[in-house]
């Protein structure tokens, strides 16, 4: 099995900013030896600050609080474990250890072949380069991947994944600016099987998730994957833009109106001090987040682990 890019220091990278910032503000305020009104309004800022949430925020406090209750806690330095647990229940609730795309880049078998993955999410989210991120993490593992140019709308869509396809040394199928995304998808798929290959990743067109002909597109190329395969797509892969912070929820929501969104790759990590973000889609969105992205390299890609997740966001470490 191939190492998976030191997944732990990729974690700590991606929560810089938002351990370093909200909540380096929040250990701040539990270091202090008491607890009182003022901590815990100090605690649901820094919260809310990272991109929690206001309802989730007071809901997660209201269960700490009563548990120092409970317990007799009055030293503020128990409470950052205590934050911990609340936090990895939340994110820890949609099992997305249990995902087959999870366990297809840790080297395991394809539950499938060709497996086929639908990746959906507004343009400037970082769908592009996830794609290229899945792909070269799957390659590591030694699987044949085959990307679809299904984002024939954007101007350049389809250049640029030939670009990254051509630096993870993935094969791209791609039709003519403007083109059928349904033909190009099944024209991916006719391809990986006649090359023998593993995967096949479909890229979509990503317009503004508000515009209904671009929802009723996607609805299209996921019947047209279906005609090659009835169980396919195996999984859509949902990118959302962590920078955008509680407006990503809104697009989840739609996307997952349109097709059933499987997973998430929470794209940009590293480009926000609101990594709070994540504890929000696990709460309200119930679908799990399967990778997160760190940085702009191919390797800055992790897949998703809870407790990693949550150890780096309230840590003490800089």
């Amino acid at each position: 099995m191939v190492r998976l890019f030191g997944r732990k220091a990729k974690v700590d990278v991606g929560l810089k900013k938002t351990r370093e910032g909200v909540f380096g503000k929040l250990l701040g305020v539990l270091s202090r030896s008491s607890i009182t009104d003022d901590t815990w309004q100090e605690l649901e800022e820094a919260l809310i600050a990272a991109d929690v949430g206001v309802k989730l925020a007071l809901d997660i406090l209201a269960r700490v609080r009563e548990r120092c209750e409970r317990e007799g806690v009055k030293d503020g330095t128990a409470v950052p474990g205590m934050l911990k647990d609340e936090l990895l229940r939340i994110v820890a609730a949609q099992g997305a250890a249990r995902s087959p795309l999870l366990a297809l880049a840790q080297g395991k078998p394809l539950p499938a072949k060709p497996y086929v993955i639908l990746i959906v999410g507004v343009n400037g989210a970082g769908k592009t380069t996830s794609i290229a991120k899945l792909a070269h993490l799957l390659m590591a593992q030694g699987k044949q991947v085959v990307l679809a140019a299904g984002d024939t709308f954007r101007a350049a869509g389809s250049e640029q994944l030939a670009i990254w396809a051509d630096r993870v040394g993935a094969q791209v199928i791609a039709h003519q600016h403007g083109a059928d995304p349904g033909a190009v998808a099944f024209d991916a798929l006719e391809a990986a099987r006649a090359r023998n290959a593993d995967v096949v990743i479909i890229d979509t067109a990503g317009r503004l998730h508000t515009k209904v002909n671009l929802m009723e597109e996607l609805k299209k190329v996921h019947r047209v994957v279906q005609r090659f395969d009835p169980a396919a797509p195996h999984e859509t892969v949902l990118v959302l833009d962590a920078v955008t912070g509680q407006n990503g929820l809104a697009q989840a929501k739609s996307f997952s109106e349109a097709v059933r969104v499987s997973g998430l790759f929470l794209a940009k990590l590293d480009g926000t001090a609101r990594g709070g973000i994540a504890v929000a889609i696990a709460d309200q969105l119930h679908i799990p987040i399967l990778f997160i992205g760190t940085g702009e390299q191919l390797d800055d890609v992790a897949p998703f682990d809870p407790a990693e997740f949550v150890e780096a966001l309230v840590s003490s470490e800089g």
